[in-house]
């Protein structure tokens, strides 16, 4: 066997033929002692001439072939019950798992399926209704579902994230995922992915209940360990129960602070989206040389401001923005984009790293200081229009501190008013974001321009709160049963991270 890498232009697609040619010429053997070429990495090289560059494996008589991934999925309808709190990532593939091992998935999910749940969200545009059960972050398949569906994740320290592609392949996701060097969904595909994966569960005897909030967990009377109580008082009991409600659940936080669980405060990370033209991206990032059929350039940006770190988070290439917000009289944006990628403009956040010490005057809350603070910041949002509409600004009129007297054209449906961003938000994000963007410019020639939009605010990064739990159980530390996961118990960060962390509790289950 034989790793080899191999460079063709990107508007030429290599034929197996020619894949086996360059696998002789690299393993110096005759081209009939190639019995297999395997694609394992597909990246795009904009440094010379435009080309994909193709990391190979090539398997000769008598090595062993790569890792088959099958999934077999057993009927667990009179199975030992898992209840999993949250339909996003985290839950859906633990649920799969389980199904795997022979246990039997309760997924509790407080939103609506994904098909009534477009509904939803096309009212908070359209008549600026947020409903706060059903939205972009709450329901089936959790806040990835209206998204990018970046799946970035490549490190296996927390898992097989091979696994998890190819499982996302199994159920609908495209082939490309399992090679692209960045691959990512589509707000498009994901929906009838996330659709699929509950069929699978169903179909094996699982267990999904939409509209079911859960108003609090105790130790049940019976012979499981404990009881699950929804809105409207339907319990559910279980020895075993999952917490992947996402980084929203802010009322799972407050349950467990009034019947006096631990908790942690957790650094996260606040600020803007920024939105530019897609054709100026294209240009920075491939040199002027960007033409039709090339995928829409992306970014990712990090600096440090003062001894503080500013980074892009969540790049969406012909995306649009999205609000985000769980409750009314708050605004968060996010961004989403198809998996052709093919609108005129890309947005990204562009966020600062924010700790306890940043904000003493919040200290009060306790663990709860920087969610205050984050919700407050949320508030203050919409105050400046009492709307949904996005509080925006140039980004050169931000960093030179005057308010915009016109706007560029944005994606963001609901609609921007001109404000001072500069000064409504926090002086120490706005110092940061003011001289990360002209440091961003030293690497992106082009990026700090008055043709971006500035607009806010992007909050919901991950979690200013953590469920603790221990190491090695992966149970909560004084609640045996009890399994912290994904990305509202503050142990994951996007969809694969997410997905990773919901197969290693079931496997701990």
């Amino acid at each position: 066997m034989k790793l080899f890498e191999v460079a063709y232009p990107v508007n030429h697609k290599p034929t197996a033929e020619e894949m086996v040619d360059a696998a002789a010429r690299a393993c110096g053997v005759p081209r009939q002692k190639i019995v297999r070429c395997y694609i394992i990495r597909r990246s795009m090289d904009a440094r010379g001439q435009l080309v994909y560059r193709y990391q190979v494996r090539a398997l000769t008589g008598g090595d062993q072939p790569p890792k088959e991934y099958r999934f077999e999925y057993k009927n667990v309808a009179s199975a030992r019950p898992v209840i999993i709190v949250g339909g996003g990532p985290a839950g859906m593939f633990a649920a799969l798992r389980l199904l795997e091992r022979g246990l039997k998935p309760v997924i509790l999910e407080r939103g609506k399926d994904v098909h009534n749940r477009k509904r939803d969200i096309a009212a908070i545009s359209v008549k600026g209704l947020v409903n706060p059960e059903s939205n972009y972050c709450f329901g089936e398949g959790g806040a990835g579902t209206f998204s990018d569906g970046k799946l970035y994740t490549r490190s296996n320290k927390r898992g097989d994230v091979y696994e998890v592609l190819h499982q996302m392949a199994a159920f609908g996701a495209p082939e490309s995922i399992l090679t692209d060097a960045r691959p990512h969904i589509g707000s498009d595909i994901l929906p009838r992915m996330v659709e699929a994966i509950r069929e699978c569960i169903t179909s094996h005897g699982g267990e999904y209940h939409f509209e079911a909030r859960v108003t609090d967990i105790k130790p049940s009377s019976g012979k499981e360990r404990w009881a699950v109580i929804c809105d409207g008082g339907l319990t559910f009991c279980a020895n075993d129960v999952i917490l992947a409600t996402g980084h929203s659940a802010r009322d799972i936080y407050k349950l467990f602070d009034t019947h006096g669980w631990a908790l942690e405060a957790k650094d996260f990370a606040l600020g803007v989206r920024a939105e530019h033209p897609q054709s100026l991206i294209n240009h920075i990032q491939y040199h002027g040389r960007w033409q039709p059929g090339i995928p829409p350039a992306e970014y990712y940006l990090a600096e440090q401001a003062d001894g503080r770190g500013v980074f892009s988070f969540c790049m969406c290439p012909g995306g649009i923005l999205v609000p985000s917000t769980t409750e009314y009289g708050s605004l968060v944006l996010n961004g989403m984009s198809n998996s052709q990628r093919n609108g005129p403009l890309a947005n990204a956040g562009i966020v600062v790293q924010v700790s306890a010490a940043d904000v003493p005057q919040y200290s009060r809350y306790g663990t709860f200081a920087l969610l205050e603070f984050q919700r407050e910041l949320e508030q203050k949002m919409f105050a400046c229009s009492n709307s949904l509409r996005s509080p925006a600004q140039r980004m050169v009129d931000f960093c030179r501190g005057r308010e915009s007297a016109s706007l560029p054209k944005s994606s963001y449906a609901a609609g921007t008013v001109s404000a001072p961003l500069h000064e409504i938000l926090p002086p120490f994000v706005a110092d940061s974001l003011r001289k990360a963007f002209v440091l961003f410019d030293r690497k992106m020639k082009g990026y700090y321009t008055g043709d971006a939009l500035l607009l806010a605010c992007e909050s919901r990064t991950s979690s200013p709160v953590r469920i603790p739990r221990d190491p090695n159980t992966l149970q909560h530390a004084s609640l045996p049963g009890i399994y912290p996961c994904g990305e509202g118990a503050g142990y994951a960060g996007g969809i694969v991270s997410s997905a990773l962390d919901g197969i290693a509790i079931a496997n701990s289950i």
